[in-house]
């Protein structure tokens, strides 16, 4: 039988600031927490250690044993929440637009998350379990390091060690799966056209529609069902590591860069950046400078 009794809450909670973007992540041990509102922007990671439970997740219910990793990057639309007596469970929630920045254009996340979008719970073998518990446990431990000057960039290669991590194990689970609907063949066709970077020049979804033989209106229902996200921030995904790439490049003005990425104008292109990145071009660029 499961017991819905709420327990304490033991879990800790760091806020912190940088320039414009605000950086929080939170450890725990308490299953009951996960749904809270604090972490609707955020991308949860859960590890069940030990015993069983059970949640609904988008209107379908699911259960958990041993070793089995939920990733879920709308945790407040958890509901009914419950476990055994003997649940156990560990996880670290990321803001999710932050874990997304870390990671390169050609990342497994992009076309993984349609699958994990219709079943977030990957079963790991007791050597990937060890694996993502020593990364939950290493960001963790630098949490409370907000006081280092590189604490953003320290916890972003932390938080991208155990995104590969998961990814690995990701991986092997979805090799097994194949998406042979028009659906599914829609989306894994808009994830290869955006894996060649033509998202550098082009970033209107009616550009994707017509490559893909389909209306904007059918492409942009489809991703939504098949991955709970929009075309558009699939777009984005891919466009700014290419964004990154040219203003880490200071041969290149940001007149050169906005004209290689088919910018009407400049100041489009400065609000682009502002949009994206949370800061103007100009600043972006000192941020990376040695004294920045």
């Amino acid at each position: 039988m499961f017991h819905k009794i709420r327990r304490n809450f033991h879990f800790l909670l760091i806020i912190y600031t940088f320039g414009l973007m605000e950086l929080d992540f939170t450890y725990s041990t308490d299953f009951y927490s996960i749904n809270s509102s604090d972490f609707a922007h955020t991308c949860m990671h859960l590890l069940c250690t030990a015993g069983e439970g059970s949640f609904v997740y988008r209107e379908k219910c699911y259960h958990i044993v041993k070793n089995d990793l939920v990733v879920i990057p709308s945790p407040n639309k958890v509901k009914n929440l419950a476990a055994h007596n003997d649940l156990q469970v560990e996880w670290f929630a990321a803001d999710y637009k932050f874990l997304q920045n870390q990671l390169p254009s050609n990342n497994y996340s992009i076309g993984g998350s349609i699958s994990l979008n219709q079943n977030p719970i990957i079963s790991l073998t007791e050597e990937q379990t060890m694996h993502i518990l020593a990364d939950f446990h290493r960001l963790r431990s630098r949490m409370e390091d907000r006081h280092l000057m590189f604490y953003r960039e320290l916890m972003g290669s932390l938080c991208l060690t155990m995104m590969y991590d998961i990814f690995e194990a990701h991986a092997q689970r979805d090799a097994t799966e194949n998406h042979t609907d028009r659906a599914g063949f829609i989306v894994k066709q808009l994830m290869s056209l955006l894996a060649t970077g033509i998202s550098q020049t082009e970033r209107e979804v009616r550009y994707y529609a017509e490559r893909l033989n389909v209306s904007p209106k059918y492409l942009s229902e489809t991703v939504r069902r098949m991955t709970g996200h929009r075309v558009t921030s699939f777009i984005d995904r891919h466009t700014i590591p290419i964004l990154k790439d040219y203003l880490g490049d200071e041969r290149l003005s940001l007149t050169q860069i906005a004209n290689r990425m088919n910018f009407s104008t400049l100041s489009y292109f400065s609000r682009y950046c502002k949009k994206q990145l949370g800061v103007s071009p100009q600043e972006y660029r000192k941020s990376k400078q040695p004294n920045g």
